[in-house]
């Protein structure tokens, strides 16, 4: 059973990296403000449900090989915290793109379309799987059961706030459009700012010790 102490500590993580937009929420938002609430809640359900398969990918592919390396743990936490550190510098050089989204155009389509498109978007999005792959694993505990559970666990912590923080943004611009578009600043800002906090994440796992 994982420590309700590293289960805390990876909420936190999985939020600051989760809030800043990326794949899914990019196309969350183009539905929510071509195709209303309706698609904006499908695309989250989609996407959520896509960020799964990573998921169970990582739980049984990597379960085996942790337990009895400690050196790959090493690894896992430097190319962690380098990547964390890659994606906030990406998040504020790419920040502009959310105003982008929110002046983009996206054809009609059914519910059923909407789900199946966000379950690849979500599926494929290479922020969710590195995480799962070199982030997740080191809230994981050894001697506290199997490896496997341990990251369920944790994922679905991840996939909750992942469907409340994407389905905030989707409903955030259904109904707050207008507000946003009059200063894609106000985007930009939320980018930039989320980016910083991401690289603070990243420098701060490459200082901690091995727990």
């Amino acid at each position: 059973m994982v420590p309700l102490s590293h289960i805390a500590a990876f909420a936190v993580a999985a939020l600051i990296i989760i809030v800043i937009p990326g794949p899914n929420v990019l196309f969350a938002i183009g539905r929510a403000l071509t195709l209303g609430r309706r698609s904006a809640v499908l695309s989250v359900v989609g996407g959520v449900a896509g960020s799964f398969v990573p998921l169970v990918a990582v739980s049984v592919g990597l379960g085996a090989v942790l337990m009895a390396s400690a050196t790959l743990f090493l690894i896992l936490k430097i190319v962690g915290a380098a990547y964390l550190i890659y994606l906030g510098v990406t998040a504020i050089r790419q920040r502009k793109k959310l105003a982008e989204a929110l002046r983009s155009k996206v054809p009609s389509a059914g519910g059923g379309l909407v789900i199946r498109q966000g379950f690849i978007v979500g599926a494929t999005n290479p922020k969710t799987i590195v995480f799962f792959g070199a982030v997740l694993p080191q809230f994981a505990v050894p001697d506290q059961g199997a490896l496997p559970a341990q990251f369920l666990t944790l994922g679905t912590v991840f996939l909750a706030i992942q469907a409340l923080s994407d389905g905030t943004w989707a409903l955030l611009a259904a109904t707050a459009r207008s507000w946003f578009v009059r200063s894609p600043r106000r985007l930009e800002t939320v980018g930039g700012t989320g980016g910083l906090m991401i690289i603070g994440v990243g420098a701060g796992m490459a200082l901690s010790g091995p727990n």
